[in-house]
């Protein structure tokens, strides 16, 4: 999951509407990494209750799915290619990738 805060580029994480989507694909036995470089990890630990990346070095290339959540600027530059694992379906939810096609 790329972002959880509120709005891109803002560190604010009250009314995240992200956490809902985090919980329903939680229901569906789904193991859900969060990538957010914008919001405090501590602050989601406590309001939320789980860990959260904040660096790309902490992502791994091994991802069934990508969601982009949370159109934070320094999500354009990530290489979501090196991100995917086999037979990884993308899901860019906030248009930020104008190519979204190519990594289908």
């Amino acid at each position: 999951m790329l972002g959880i805060t509120f709005k891109e580029n803002c560190p604010d994480i009250r009314n995240s509407k992200v956490i809902d989507i985090i919980h329903q694909l939680g229901d569906f036995d789904c193991t859900v990494e969060v990538f957010d470089p914008v919001a405090d990890p501590e602050e989601v630990r406590h309001e939320y209750g789980i860990d959260i990346m904040t660096s790309p070095d902490q992502l791994t290339s091994t991802y069934e799915g990508i969601m982009v959540a949370v159109a934070h600027d320094a999500f354009r530059s990530l290489d979501l290619n090196r991100l995917k694992g086999r037979n990884c379906l993308v899901y860019d939810a906030k248009n930020l990738y104008p190519d979204a096609d190519a990594y289908l």
